[in-house]
């Protein structure tokens, strides 16, 4: 039987009352709470739990550390920098400018710095004994290399010391209808990273792509077993947007991650992305977006 997700959010909050509430019973003295007319929750009469963050609180204090949701997956919180990507990808980026970046990645605690491939040793080296990720592209910014280039590429920066690989598809294959090129192209580079205990992610530059498109391209890249969808280069005629980031996420579902990136600049817009589905942000202002957070807590 198929719902609607205005159904599968009722559901999940009934399940959710439920099980608070028992856990509450086996407390000792703790009463049972209801929360179904909460004065401090004006936006309860929408009933995912991303919009009941009291029942989250609940839940994590009876024992809960996981939740999932259908939009809104990730609480933003102080912690801001842990979805970041800091990112350097101008081609006239200079050593100095990559060794402040990987200080600025340690100093903040961003999940992973994201360069050129040319620059990939030296990231590795300067982040090592980090919890920082060396992130870097394949077939950037076009896409339009061969599946079997790409595939090296991505072997040749793992080498070199990636542990995460953002990949562009192939655009005018898929615009053209070749499903087939586009699902090899990203399960080649797919395959290469997971033999070597590499993350792949897959950019669609969605800001050239219809949303039929958007959602075979998703479709696609989980389908080649890749571990994220991101929506741009950056180098493209648009960068991220919520509705897009919304969108790849009912696609994918709860199980993938999704990175948000281009024109991404301040906390607002990585707190509207996250709150939308966001898994990961790309953005050359993470410091910025960083030091807004704090400010604003």
């Amino acid at each position: 039987m198929q719902y609607d997700e205005a159904t599968i959010e009722r559901l999940v909050e009934a399940i959710t009352q439920q099980v608070l509430t028992a856990l509450n019973d086996n407390r000792v003295g703790a009463p049972a709470t209801d929360y179904s007319h909460d004065p401090n929750c004006p936006g309860c009469e929408r009933q995912g739990v991303q919009h009941r963050p009291h029942l989250v609180r609940q839940a994590m204090e009876a024992g809960a550390s996981r939740f999932s949701a259908t939009l809104g997956i990730a609480h933003v919180d102080g912690d801001i920098a842990r979805f970041i990507d800091h990112t350097l990808l101008k081609p006239d980026a200079t050593q100095a400018q990559i060794a402040q970046l990987c200080h600025e990645a340690r100093q903040y605690g961003f999940a992973a710095v994201c360069v050129n491939p040319t620059h990939v040793k030296l990231c590795a080296d300067l982040l090592k004994g980090s919890d920082v990720a060396v992130c870097t592209v394949v077939g950037f910014p076009l896409g339009a290399t061969p599946p079997e280039v790409k595939a090296y590429e991505a072997q040749q920066a793992i080498d070199d010391g990636a542990t995460e690989i953002d990949m562009v598809i192939n655009i005018g294959a898929l615009k053209g209808g070749e499903y087939d090129l586009v699902e090899r192209d990203i399960a080649m580079v797919t395959r290469t990273c997971h033999n070597n205990g590499a993350l792949c992610k897959v950019i669609i530059e969605a800001a050239l792509l219809t949303d039929q498109e958007k959602i075979k391209a998703c479709e696609l890249a989980k389908k080649a077993g890749a571990d994220y969808v991101k929506t741009s280069t950056g180098f493209g005629p648009g960068g991220a947007t919520v509705a897009d980031v919304a969108l790849m996420r009912r696609v994918v579902g709860p199980g993938m991650g999704v990175k948000a990136a281009g024109g991404i600049r301040s906390y607002a817009d990585a707190k509207g992305m996250v709150e939308a589905g966001a898994t990961r942000i790309g953005a050359s202002a993470g410091v910025k977006i960083v030091q807004e957070a704090k400010k604003r807590l």
